[in-house]
């Protein structure tokens, strides 16, 4: 798989990872539950590797970690997770959680889950990093109503990590804060690159257009992430599933090369967003 360095390290992280909202919020013996190893699989044999989570997810966390310890394959996974509550003692209380539940001594991404009391949480994170208990910090959103001050904290905090998101029919996100995380020497993952899973419902019932095989797309979900990835300031995205079918499928976005904007000019207004 194609990766793209994590600016403030240069360590290369893979394009695709795997989003685990709602897909792995699920009951262990469930027949979602009994899909999600073969995702992982998935996700770790096309050369994929970023897994992020939140306590804001249920049993996602529980989850992802006792898939890993059952397969054995932790060392393959790049773990995200983020804190998501107010208060210092209750913010260390939660990540304490995550680690517990993700079965792991070391995270290596922990972010501020929708800048809910970043400040505080931002300072235990720098402690933690500091200690080698987490390997990066960052902050994260998914809403352009929150951009304003998504950029006030860029402009003000050295950070890892973005995680935003951004989509073909979601574009405001580049009209600053990608070009300023680029500027800050900030990674970005995406969230909602099909746009909360809607845009790929309606698209899936149109033909998928000619000009999409000029750049290596099968479907429209790998058209979908071609498009999010081709941003530069973007180091990967993590598109949830529990199909492993769609995992590969999804994994195959991240092949061949990604069209510059101006290819992009030309033909996303022909989408039928």
């Amino acid at each position: 798989m194609t990766t793209r360095p994590i600016p403030s390290t240069r360590e290369a992280l893979p394009v695709i990872g795997c989003g685990t909202w709602l897909g792995f919020d699920v009951s262990p013996g469930s027949a979602e539950h009994q899909r999600l190893p073969g995702v992982l699989d998935a996700l770790f044999a096309a050369g994929g590797s970023l897994i992020d989570s939140s306590p804001m997810y249920g049993r996602a966390e529980s989850v992802v970690g006792a898939l890993l310890a059952a397969s054995g394959q932790r060392e393959k996974a790049f773990l995200a997770t983020k804190v998501w509550t107010s208060g210092r003692e209750a913010g260390i209380a939660q990540m304490e959680q995550s680690f517990q539940r993700l079965r792991t001594p070391r995270i290596d991404l922990l972010q501020v889950h929708n800048l809910v009391d970043w400040r505080t949480h931002l300072a235990t994170l720098r402690d933690w990093k500091a200690q080698g208990r987490v390997r990066y910090i960052g902050i994260t959103h998914y809403t352009a109503s929150a951009y304003a001050e998504v950029e006030a904290v860029l402009r003000a905090e050295p950070l890892d990590f973005l995680q935003i998101n951004y989509s073909v029919d979601a574009r405001q996100a580049e009209e600053r804060l990608l070009p300023l995380a680029a500027e800050r020497g900030m990674a970005v993952i995406v969230n909602m690159p099909f746009g909360g899973g809607g845009l790929l419902r309606r698209l899936r019932a149109q033909p998928l257009p000619g000009w999409a095989g000029e750049i290596g797309c099968a479907s429209w979900s790998q058209l979908l992430l071609k498009f999010v990835l081709s941003h530069p300031a973007v180091t990967c995205t993590i598109p949830g599933t529990t199909w492993p079918e769609h995992m590969a499928d999804n994994a195959a976005a991240a092949a061949g090369s990604f069209p510059d904007a101006a290819f992009w000019q030309r033909h996303a207004a022909s989408l039928p967003l």
